[in-house]
């Protein structure tokens, strides 16, 4: 009688221990940053508004969000893919929440034509709430379309300062002079040549 052949049995244990271990360094190497600690990022900043003007369409004119929650001045819609919402996003003026998105936003239609590098194309894009059309445009025309704003997770707690890197940071410093030199006087920038006048907003697109 001949021998019953013998059949190897894969170790199928062996296998789903490596398979997991292989799929938790993916997760860990490749999660995204902005859910694990504090950043900070270029942004195309636009705006948009609840009245004031034609602009906005009828779910921001009635403070209604993604979210659900009630837009009010201190909201930004955000790429939730990049940004998760309850996030802070702190600008050199002001702290904001990340309640809201739109596709102009999560296409970074802003900073793909107007950046004239190749970071600031790849910018994200965050559109700044305000009540009416006229604050809106008013701090639109006094900030520059690009800037570095800091990104803070939900749940995480910051206590250090923030100011632009580089030369942005002076446009916004409020540290005092020291006391053995005079305050340095802040010189207002010239206007902008005509052909970059910016033209009426629309609510989170271009200026």
């Amino acid at each position: 009688m001949r021998p019953a052949a013998f059949v190897r049995v894969p170790n199928r244990s062996n296998k789903v221990m490596k398979t997991t271990i292989h799929a938790f360094l993916f997760l860990i190497l490749f999660a995204p940053v902005s859910r694990a600690m504090e950043q900070s990022v270029l942004a195309r900043v636009t705006v948009y508004w609840a009245s004031g003007g034609r602009g906005s369409d009828r779910w921001t004119r009635q403070h209604i969000c993604s979210t659900g929650q009630r837009l009010r001045v201190g909201h930004c819609a955000v790429d939730p893919r990049r940004i998760p919402y309850g996030s802070k996003v702190t600008f050199p003026d002001a702290t904001l929440v990340a309640v809201d998105t739109g596709s102009a936003v999560r296409t970074r239609k802003a900073a793909r034509l107007s950046g004239r590098t190749a970071s600031e194309r790849n910018a994200i894009v965050i559109d700044r709430f305000f009540e009416t059309k006229q604050q809106a445009l008013s701090w639109a025309r006094r900030n520059p379309y690009f800037m570095f704003v800091r990104i803070s997770p939900p749940g995480f707690r910051s206590v250090s300062s923030f100011a632009q890197p580089g030369k942005t940071a002076q446009a916004f410093s409020t540290d005092p002079a020291p006391a053995s030199a005079p305050a340095p006087v802040q010189v207002a920038s010239a206007p902008r040549p005509s052909s970059q006048v910016r033209p009426v907003r629309r609510a989170g697109w271009m200026p």
